[in-house]
């Protein structure tokens, strides 16, 4: 349980801190709602801690809505001394809150190592964090990184990728195009399918996708001809 200080002689704070760690998810999630409904910054540390551990993703999502709650000088530090830890869920769960608060400062600690992150949920939240925070004259650093990662994952990893890529716009047009002449075919496919979905958002993923295996199997002149 979190360690119980000064700040909190409050009876209530004191219980609230209790249900935070309470073995009923649903307790916690009361308790992680009460705290963002009221925030007070002696919270924090305790929240933090919290999003490190906290098996429920119900319960996480409320974590972070109690974060954002709270000033941005007082989390945003805390969160990205939490970037560094060895635990996966500690560094994916500040990225995430990260993303939610939108405080421009935290861009600097989004960086290569993050972006690459061996653990695809550490990867995945450091993608959508990184459109959110990155500022105009860099969008096309990071859309490089973003698409030197083409194929990679599962579906669900490759699909946060081609999104994130599609949400910094126009600018990665250059990246897409030396993806799809890629020589491996799954870079292709993936660079093709993000290429689709740039053009049309509303187009689904698997969709884009087929079409994408469909272009590469054919190649683009019988698939021309196909078309006609």
């Amino acid at each position: 349980m979190v360690p119980i200080n000064s700040t909190h002689s409050n009876p209530q704070d004191t219980r609230l801190l209790d249900a935070l760690a309470a073995a009923n998810s649903s307790t916690r999630l009361a308790a992680a709602l009460a705290v963002g409904t009221h925030p007070e910054p002696g919270f924090v540390d305790a929240l933090v801690a919290r999003c490190a551990i906290e098996p429920d993703f119900f319960v996480r999502d409320m974590l972070t809505w109690a974060l954002t709650r709270l000033p941005a000088q007082i989390t945003v530090p805390k969160l990205r001394a939490e970037l560094r830890s060895e635990r996966a869920q500690a560094r994916s769960q500040a990225l995430h809150t990260l993303s939610k608060i939108g405080d421009p400062s935290a861009w600097s600690a989004i960086t290569r190592s993050l972006l690459h992150d061996a653990d695809d949920e550490v990867a995945r939240s450091a993608w959508r964090a990184a459109v959110v925070l990155v500022p105009e004259g860099e969008r096309e650093g990071l859309a490089a990184e973003l698409a030197a990662q083409f194929g990679r994952g599962d579906r669900e990893v490759r699909l946060s990728l081609s999104r994130a890529l599609v949400a910094l716009g126009d600018v990665v047009e250059p990246v897409l195009r030396t993806a799809m002449a890629s020589h491996d075919p799954t870079v292709r496919v993936h660079a093709s399918a993000t290429e689709r979905l740039l053009r049309d958002p509303d187009a689904g993923f698997d969709i884009a996708v087929d079409e994408a295996r469909r272009v590469l199997a054919l190649g683009p002149d019988r698939e021309e001809r196909t078309a006609c």
